[in-house]
């Protein structure tokens, strides 16, 4: 799953790509690679892997991950090819979301590109290079449809589909933001929208503002979200980029210093999680200890197909104990004595933090 992440130059968009990768490469123990100086692949903060790792002591520990593409070429035009347009579309086109860093402090050694702050101008920036894009396909599909529709009634649906979304669009709303019946999102899936696509708002405020609860800006980018219907959090990508560059002590010795519970790009990930609606469940043994990626909504037989095709064409049960049950027994054997391990069919729905083993035969 990738996330793309944009946002005008000066807004912190590349400190907090910085971070992510810096924040990657430092985990020894994670499968972390660079594909290119653009991407970056991060694990999902789990503290349920490290106290499984402590009860089956395994070979290795393998924890869920997320892909993050640092997107540049974003200015105004981007959508007529203007600056590195062409290339900008293309890469966000392949994100499953998009995560839009917004400069929310003031700092007169950094030049915004508009000559002052505003989330609210930021956003409409990006939104309508977006639009303008969708747009473009809108006009193409209506095309089509109206040409169908003179042999077949039945295309006149799709037809006020179409117009209702590119009248939504031209007043500036995303299509994100609007309602759509079962039939008609099935429709509009087709279309590959970049309005479409899930977004987190970063708000990016200054290490003088990480108390501040009444940040004009943020609260402004608050607004804009809840409009949307869109994620929203905030973060400080300079100081994202300082922790991200500490040990594991250090790390949790500087976030308790400045009262913190946790880094914001451990938010960030875990919401960007959330946002693409995935869910984990875990595998434990003396091999390895796993978090393995899914959707919210996945059936047993095509979780299994996570691990190995072979176990969901052969799929016969999954033997079910949830985390904090097993955890509670200290063992997979106290847990089923205690008639806490489930034996569920091809129709159990996942849920998050299941402890899973398959039994299957091919």
């Amino acid at each position: 799953m990738k996330l793309g992440i944009v946002g005008l130059p000066n807004v912190g968009k590349s400190t907090l790509f910085n971070a992510i990768t810096k924040a990657g490469a430092e985990m020894a123990n994670y499968p972390f690679c660079t594909i290119e100086p653009n991407v970056g692949i991060v694990p999902v903060p789990d503290e349920r892997l490290d106290r499984l790792a402590e009860m089956y002591n395994p070979e290795k520990i393998t924890p869920a991950t997320v892909e993050f593409v640092d997107i540049a070429g974003l200015v105004r035009g981007a959508s007529k090819g203007e600056g590195l347009g062409n290339k900008f579309l293309s890469h966000i086109r392949e994100v499953d979301a998009i995560v839009h860093v917004v400069r929310c402090f003031e700092d007169s050694n950094i030049v915004h590109v508009d000559g002052s702050v505003s989330p609210s101008r930021d956003v409409e920036t990006i939104n309508l290079e977006l639009i303008f894009a969708d747009l473009e396909v809108l006009e193409r599909r209506i095309d089509k449809a109206k040409k169908m529709l003179k042999g077949d009634r039945k295309y006149q649906a799709e037809v006020d589909l179409y117009e209702r979304i590119k009248g939504s669009l031209e007043s500036g709303i995303p299509a994100r933001a609007m309602a759509f019946s079962e039939e008609e999102k099935h429709l509009v899936d087709q279309l590959f929208l970049l309005t479409s696509k899930p977004v987190l708002y970063a708000a990016n405020i200054s290490e003088n503002d990480l108390h501040n609860d009444k940040n004009p800006y943020v609260e402004e980018l608050r607004k804009i979200a809840e409009r949307e219907g869109a994620e929203m959090m905030v973060i400080c990508a300079r100081l994202e980029e300082e922790i991200a560059q500490l040990d594991d002590a250090e790390r949790r010795l500087f976030l308790e210093e400045l009262g913190l519970k946790e880094s914001g790009l451990d938010r960030l990930i875990r919401t960007s999680y959330s946002l693409l609606g995935l869910m984990s469940f875990l595998t434990a043994g003396p091999t390895e200890v796993r978090a393995w990626t899914i959707r919210k909504g996945t059936k047993a037989p095509q979780a299994a197909g996570k691990i190995h095709s072979d176990m969901e064409r052969g799929f016969i049960r999954a033997e079910v104990v949830s985390y904090d049950d097993l955890v509670k027994c200290g063992s997979y054997a106290a847990a089923r004595d205690h008639g806490l391990v489930r034996s569920e069919g091809k129709d159990y729905v996942m849920q998050e933090g299941d402890v899973v083993l398959f039994r299957f035969n091919v």
